[in-house]
């Protein structure tokens, strides 16, 4: 994907869900309507960071190109450019994946 124009805010992150698998280990094929929505996504834009008490500016821990976990209900969804993606604090991810 071409490089996203738009940059989040503060603490905020830009994550494209990654897809989860369309069959079960038994070779069932899973209808959209059946699937959850997966809660894995890889951060392709990241905001400046949050300010601390002092006024500090305080970087992320995340970059683009990370891979996360994030909560079922994490994130705003939004349509950029033809493609959803969530936008949501640094705070709402749980993890990298190494």
């Amino acid at each position: 994907m071409a490089k996203s124009k738009f940059r989040p805010l503060h603490d905020r992150v830009v994550v494209r869900r990654v897809e989860s698998e369309e069959k079960t280990a038994g070779g069932i094929i899973i209808p959209d309507t059946a699937k959850e929505k997966p809660q894995e996504g890889e951060i392709i834009a990241v905001g400046s960071g949050a300010r601390d008490e002092t006024g500090k500016l305080v970087p992320l821990d995340v970059k683009a190109g990370d891979r996360v976990l994030f909560g079922k209900w994490s994130g705003t969804e939004v349509k950029l450019n033809g493609e959803e993606l969530l936008i949501m604090k640094e705070s709402d991810i749980m993890g990298v994946i190494a």
